[in-house]
């Protein structure tokens, strides 16, 4: 049999023909980077992409170490460390060998596990102390602050799991492992494994999206400013306790992804890699280029070879050393133009074929996804961009960058912009269902109601919006508030309809699927280094009293529904928009998802045009279980009449008639055509 013929990006897009010469273009760039790379290795990029093997401290076979360094601006190169009193000797000088590359061997009395060192580079007009470019274990002195190199050198963890299947379509769990703890504290890859994995486990969603996992200075950037790209972050504990963990989430059949920061890189020059050599632009742009004018962190020149070995190295070094299932790439927007996307409404497609696109961090992404499948071919790739540049997420050969799904960023952007500037009346089930489904067809998207962007201090989540401060004293179910009420209602349903017209995958963060309470707020100097709004209280989701728990039961059916059903395996059909009564309608798999927003206004025998046959209801949001009113009879089946209805989707000759409470959703499932 022949080879199915890929069809181009540009070839079921009218918009997007007038650009077919560009995307070719930048097909071929990135094609030729890819075999400039792959050159002499049989064409794979995994082969010639090995830079963290070579560069970094390593245990050689007849036992004695190697450390080498790329640093071209510099004079000369010392290790210091606990071994030589951290003074600058040359018995531990390293010597140059050649392109910018400088390597010393020491026999192994001289090093062992746990020994703290760092590199001194001298340059002209300067020298400082730095930690190695390829660090793989940093930590942090608790009272100085300051981060010194680690040698590590266990003995080798023993996977006891495979990892599991490809997601084709995700249920993720993002989280943060430090604020996972309900104490006021830093928690740990232990704590997290026993204590949050069997909980998202019995949530039902199949995928974890880590944070923060890359070591950085500041506790409160969350994260994202990365100083050591090679390093697991040593403040939630060792590389062997992340890979029991990695390694349990696998025997439980979930996936586990990483926040991946490759977009900036933290200004600091003691920790990070900023005038590594003394050289602003060793792995940056020189100039302005190299800063970022909002996050006030390095950007790396992704069209210098030994930059985009290293990042390269990078994936491939978290995937084959942590056994991870796949990346979130953060701040894809930020990589791919040169304005970084600032104040920036990309309303046409000109954008993303114009002067203002980088396009070696395009080539960049390219061969990261290709890398990436060539190590793991189950492995996903997630890319975080609000520009909607087409192509992104679209199959390489296609004329795509190469990702498997993109962020749904405007999903969430329009249900703050609801809730904050309209009254529930004012709601429009056209435009909710424009948005909610407003997706290229030839990309999978990953969507979302909120996640931890929400959920920071400046902003609010979807339940802090809703009920704000009334949250503090009626959570309660002996309590009476009209607006705790409103609020837990369209929690559900906010919920339920973002899910249930998503388009390849679900994510939710930590906590939010019980309405966590507060914002995050990371211990800084001005809330006096606290830790009460840096972490997770489940305790609010254990107790029968509180309102919590029914919102997490409620996510929990909803996500198993999704499973059970293979929702998101084809996309969702419209049967009703009906913006006078505010009630929305629509078919998806074998399911009829009704939803009635109308905050007043319930409807007895609410006909629509339906496919025919016999339907019962599977999922209520106004179920007691899930702290509604009841008003719907459990286990009532509900049949389709022979009748034309006037009202919904004209394909359909049958009516099906269902009361609709305000505020409340409706699941049903088709049981037989007749």
């Amino acid at each position: 049999m022949g080879k199915t013929e890929i069809k181009k990006i540009y070839e079921g897009d009218q918009w997007l023909k007038p650009y077919a010469e560009a995307i070719e273009a930048r097909h071929e760039r990135i094609l030729e980077e890819k075999e400039r790379i792959s050159a002499g290795h049989g064409g794979s990029l995994s082969k010639g992409i090995n830079n963290h093997l070579y560069y970094g401290l390593h245990r050689q076979e007849d036992g004695s170490w190697v450390f080498r360094e790329w640093a071209p601006n510099a004079l000369k190169v010392y290790l210091i460390g606990e071994f030589n009193n951290w003074k600058k000797t040359e018995a531990y000088a390293l010597h140059p060998v050649g392109n910018g590359n400088w390597e010393i061997t020491l026999e192994d009395m001289f090093l062992s596990h746990g020994t703290l060192y760092k590199l001194y580079i001298e340059w002209h007009g300067g020298g400082a102390e730095r930690l190695p470019a390829y660090v793989t274990r940093a930590v942090q002195d608790p009272e100085t602050k300051a981060f010194c190199a680690q040698v590590w050198d266990p003995v080798p963890y023993r996977w006891k799991h495979r990892n599991p299947s490809k997601r084709e379509h995700p249920f993720i769990y993002e989280c943060h492992i430090g604020m996972s703890s309900e104490k006021e504290k830093v928690a740990t890859f232990s704590e997290f494994r026993k204590d949050v994995l069997p909980y998202i486990r019995s949530l039902g969603y199949d995928t974890i999206q880590i944070m923060a996992l890359q070591e950085h200075p500041y506790y409160g950037s969350f994260g994202y400013q990365v100083s050591n790209f090679f390093a697991l972050s040593s403040r939630f504990g060792t590389p062997e306790e992340f890979k029991e963990l990695v390694d349990e989430a696998h025997g439980m059949g979930i996936a586990v992804v990483m926040d991946i920061v490759h977009s900036h890189s933290v200004d600091n020059e003691a920790e990070g890699l900023s005038r590594f050599d003394g050289r602003e632009d060793l792995y940056f742009y020189p100039g302005d280029r190299g800063r970022h004018p909002a996050w006030g962190s390095r950007c790396f020149d992704y069209g210098k070879h030994e930059t985009q070995q290293f990042l390269l190295s990078n994936c491939k070094f978290w995937l084959e050393e942590y056994h991870l299932d796949g990346f979130r790439f953060d701040g894809v927007t930020s990589m791919m133009y040169w304005d970084h996307g600032l104040g920036k409404a990309f309303s046409g497609y000109d954008c993303y074929f114009d002067g203002g696109v980088d396009e070696a961090a395009v080539t960049y992404l390219a061969l990261a996804n290709m890398l990436i499948k060539e190590v793991n071919p189950d492995a996903i790739t997630i890319a975080e961009d609000v520009s909607g540049m087409a192509g992104l997420a679209a199959p390489f050969e296609a004329g795509g960058v190469g990702f498997d799904f993109r962020m749904s960023m405007g999903v969430a952007d329009n249900w703050i912009k609801w809730i904050k500037t309209q009254t529930d009346e004012q709601w429009s089930m056209g435009e909710m269902w424009w948005q909610l489904t407003n997706k290229r067809k030839d990309e999978k998207t990953i969507s979302y109601a909120e996640c931890h962007d929400q959920a920071m201090v400046g902003d609010k989540t979807i339940a802090f919006r809703l009920m704000d401060k009334e949250m503090y004293t009626h959570m309660d179910k002996n309590s009476h508030s009209d607006v705790i009420e409103r609020g837990l209602a369209l929690h559900k349903m906010i919920r339920l309809v973002t899910m249930a017209t998503a388009g390849d995958g679900y994510l939710n963060f930590m906590g939010n699927e019980f309405g966590h309470p507060e914002w995050i707020d990371f211990p800084r100097e001005g809330n006096g280094w606290s830790y009460k709004y840096a972490r997770r209280q489940w305790s609010l989701v254990k107790a029968d009293y509180l309102r919590y728990r029914p919102l997490m039961l409620f996510d929990k059916a909803m996500v198993s529904l999704a499973r059970k059903e293979f929702l998101l395996s084809a996309p969702p059909e419209l049967l009703v928009q009906d913006e006078e009564k505010k009630i929305l309608i629509f078919k998806r798999i074998n399911c009829i998802f009704a939803l009635n927003f109308n905050p007043v206004s319930s409807f007895a025998d609410y006909g629509f045009a339906a496919p025919a046959g016999k339907y019962t209801v599977i999922l209520d949001s106004d179920d007691p279980e899930f702290d509604g009113f009841d008003r719907v009879k459990r286990g009532e089946e509900h049949f389709t009449v022979p009748e034309k209805s006037a009202n919904g989707n004209q394909t359909y000759d049958d009516t099906l008639y269902l009361y609709l409470p305000c505020r409340s959703a409706l699941v049903l499932e088709k049981c037989s055509d007749k």
